[in-house]
């Protein structure tokens, strides 16, 4: 007797209960439910990470003004501020966390201590220990608590990002702007690891003439008997009509076209972020969208920590800046340009050209050298070739 119908169901074959696989794990791991938190996305993540280490990389410089421009100002605060803010953080790691600090939750609090009226530590203080409350009875009053204690906002460094409008004392993150795409993002992953995970992803398939739904145990046993053989590098010889071989083709992820929703996804998050996408993967390196997302993106988060380090300063005529000299993507042929023409204008000393590229000073070359061209209008009659007698050309 031939076999026949060898995979067909029994019509008796009872309902099963289809809430079952919503239980089930493999609905776990595909299905995203609930809110999704901005550090949970790698994208944002990887995004305000970079946007973090830019701008802790910079150097903070205590400027002053003076009658011919502004000059660098070295003492016990602009050491503090740059270089050790405190007994276990670095500047690195201290405007790190102060920047993903304010983007991941908007707001970044810092304690300075004093010791005889000197600041000597500038204190980072963990986000849920502190709590900004708002005064009801005056719109522009608020304190905030750490530890359950009270602080004024003068005594406090409060780094605000993104005000609200009904709190402008108060900032606010990408939460919401960020929620679908950021949830988006996640299911997508979700898809994709449970999609690679798959155990139903069969490129052979066998058509069987078969009368019986054979259980696995019978399967294994017609297996073994029709389809093995000892040596396996000779045919497999079937009676004709018996099993019918069809190669199919898995569905891939580009199938499901999760690659352009990712695409798209990263986009939004570049954009809504104000990075480059490429810095999440998406399109191509650009060294002019690069310097323009540094003098952009970088600085203003920058403009924000700096101006708020100014509340340390007592003195009306200094101010907290950053460099950002050392973020743009610059050749190292382009910076020696940059200096050979800056020194041929007077403009630039040579030391000082050899302090951009990392070199140490030279003795030799402090003074400023000009070209005999390069004179004050007043001048120009000390020039040798004017004042040469005409027959003696």
């Amino acid at each position: 007797m031939g076999i026949k119908n060898f995979f067909k169901r029994s019509e008796d074959e009872p309902n099963k209960n289809k809430v079952g696989y919503f239980l089930s794990e493999d609905a776990k791991d595909l299905l995203v439910s609930g809110y999704t938190r901005l550090s949970d996305s790698p994208e944002v993540l990887t995004a305000i990470n970079q946007i973090a280490d830019l701008v802790s990389n910079m150097t903070i410089q205590l400027m002053k003004n003076d009658e011919k421009g502004d000059i660098r100002v070295k003492n016990d605060l602009s050491r503090l501020v740059d270089i050790k803010p405190n007994s276990y953080q670095t500047r690195k790691s201290f405007i790190f966390w102060i920047v993903k600090t304010m983007m991941l939750n908007g707001n970044a609090i810092v304690m300075p201590i004093t010791r005889n009226g000197k600041v000597v530590e500038l204190r980072p203080l963990p986000t849920n220990k502190t709590q900004i409350i708002a005064d009801s009875a005056d719109d522009f009053n608020y304190v905030i608590t750490y530890n359950s204690k009270a602080y004024a906002p003068n005594d406090l460094l409060h780094f605000v990002l993104n005000p609200k409008d009904d709190k402008p004392f108060e900032g606010t993150s990408y939460k919401v702007s960020l929620s679908d795409v950021t949830h988006n993002l996640k299911q997508a992953s979700n898809t994709k690891r449970s999609f690679m995970a798959s155990e139903y992803m069969p490129s052979l398939v066998m058509f069987v003439d078969s009368d019986v739904d054979l259980d696995e145990e019978e399967r294994e046993k017609f297996e073994e008997k029709y389809l093995k053989r000892k040596d396996k590098n000779k045919p497999l010889l079937l009676p004709e009509g018996m099993i019918k071989f069809e190669t199919i083709k898995p569905l891939t992820l580009e199938d499901l076209a999760i690659h352009e929703s990712i695409k798209i996804d990263k986009q939004t998050v570049a954009s809504i972020l104000g990075i480059p996408p490429f810095v999440l993967g998406v399109g191509t390196y650009s060294k002019d969208e690069w310097n323009s997302f540094v003098n952009t993106k970088i600085m203003s988060i920058a403009q924000i920590v700096q101006q708020t380090l100014n509340t340390l300063i007592v003195e009306d005529d200094m101010y907290f800046n950053f460099n950002p000299r050392s973020l743009y993507n610059y050749s190292l042929v382009e910076q020696v340009q940059a200096i050979t023409a800056l020194v041929k204008v007077n403009t630039l000393r040579r030391n000082e050209g050899r302090n951009w590229l990392g070199l140490p000073p030279d003795a030799e070359m402090d003074d400023l050298i000009v070209l005999e061209n390069y004179l004050l209008q007043q001048d120009l009659s000390k020039q040798g070739k004017l004042n040469q007698n005409i027959n003696d050309l």
